[in-house]
């Protein structure tokens, strides 16, 4: 197939949905695909061992020259490289793609539905103005988890009969450098790890009250690290620690690189992360990967994706969160067999077969375009 993908993920940072992108994209190849991909703007310097494709790289940076090309630039370029399938990988098609072409899109969660609060304006407004078009248009629409799929059926009951779940893989994350000591992060004994932009979806403030309410011979023996980049609504999080007394015993590592991540998942007694929500949560299947247990919350898509492998909590509850943390702290039994379970529950993800599953469904909706077509 000659697959075209919007590519614009891949401009910023690294991020979940971008990984996706790019795994997917990379795996799509492998399969013998045809690939075009579409980018607004140059690739971001973190972006690196793009898949064998057509780049098809414009000049429209910012996010409302973004909106602008991907109504005019990208179905233009899609329609002159005579595509078989368009795929919107996050939440997005273009309204007027060449009647020929078949599209597909990708829900990875309805945060501006369900947590609305907890996202920047302009993501919002994005989301709830360009959703809903691109469900519309769409030949197939893919959602990255049942609980995603259910939301999106209540919202959206049109989409129920071309709507399909399949399942992110799992990335072996691992650097081209070597990490860092973990010394240079102020980390000198055992861990509990948190992984993600710090944002207010991901539920930090409760987390480390939840922390901070664990008995100190507890806090002594077990530092919080919570690693990613700064995210928005939480400049004050170093005051929030402070506030709490616990200046030593949790440590902010920043963006790390995955060189980082990979030794911080490795070392780190388990992950925490009772999120508000998540459309489908990969630091659950990259800490399982390394055999650690997860503590994760009891909502959305993360019980699907933990699996036998972790331990649920009420995310609006400290005192949920405060003994998910002291069970997995203290409870050898409970830790243990959490921790047998948890490298089989990552296995159950895999990008090849995700990028199968994928491409049935391009098969399917390039027969219905076809038919419309005929």
């Amino acid at each position: 197939m000659k697959i075209g993908i919007d590519a614009r993920n891949l401009t910023t940072s690294m991020t979940g949905i971008g990984r996706y992108v790019l795994e997917m994209s990379r795996h799509l190849a492998l399969r013998g695909h045809q690939l075009y991909l579409y980018f607004p703007q140059p690739p971001h310097e973190d972006v690196r061992d793009l898949p064998p494709a057509q780049l098809r790289v414009a000049r429209f940076p910012g996010g409302v020259k973004r909106m602008i090309w991907a109504q005019t630039e990208l179905p233009r370029r899609a329609a002159q490289d005579g595509l078989d399938v368009f795929w919107g990988p996050a939440h997005r098609l273009p309204s007027f793609l060449d009647r020929r072409i078949a599209r597909v899109v990708t829900i990875h969660d309805l945060v501006w539905k369900d947590m609305a609060a907890t996202m920047r304006w302009q993501t919002r407004m994005g989301d709830r103005w360009l959703m809903k078009p691109g469900i519309a248009v769409a030949d197939a629409v893919v959602a990255v988890s049942k609980a995603t799929a259910n939301v999106l059926k209540a919202q959206f009951p049109g989409c129920s009969e071309k709507l399909s779940v399949v399942y992110p893989g799992l990335t072996a994350i691992q650097g081209v450098v070597p990490p860092k000591p973990l010394l240079s992060f102020g980390i000198d004994r055992s861990y509990i790890l948190f992984v993600g932009t710090l944002e207010p979806r991901k539920n930090l403030l409760r987390l480390l009250q939840a922390y901070a309410s664990l008995p100190e011979t507890i806090r002594q023996e077990l530092l919080l690290v919570l690693a990613g980049g700064q995210g928005w609504r939480l400049g004050g999080l170093r005051e929030h620690i402070a506030g709490l007394h616990l200046e030593s015993s949790v440590r902010l590592t920043g963006y790390v690189s995955d060189a980082d991540l990979a030794q911080l998942y490795s070392q780190a007694r388990f992950l925490a992360m009772p999120s508000l929500y998540e459309g489908f949560g990969f630091p659950i299947i990259e800490a399982n990967s390394t055999g650690i247990p997860v503590l994760t919350s009891n909502r959305s898509s993360m019980p699907e994706v933990a699996g036998e492998a972790g331990i649920l909590v009420d995310p609006d509850d400290v005192q949920s969160i405060r003994g998910g943390l002291e069970g997995l702290a203290t409870n050898m039994a409970l830790y243990e067999r959490l921790a047998e379970k948890a490298k089989s529950n990552a296995s159950r993800f895999d990008w090849m077969e995700s990028a199968r599953q994928l491409e049935q469904i391009f098969a399917r909706a390039i027969a219905k375009r076809s038919g419309w077509r005929g």
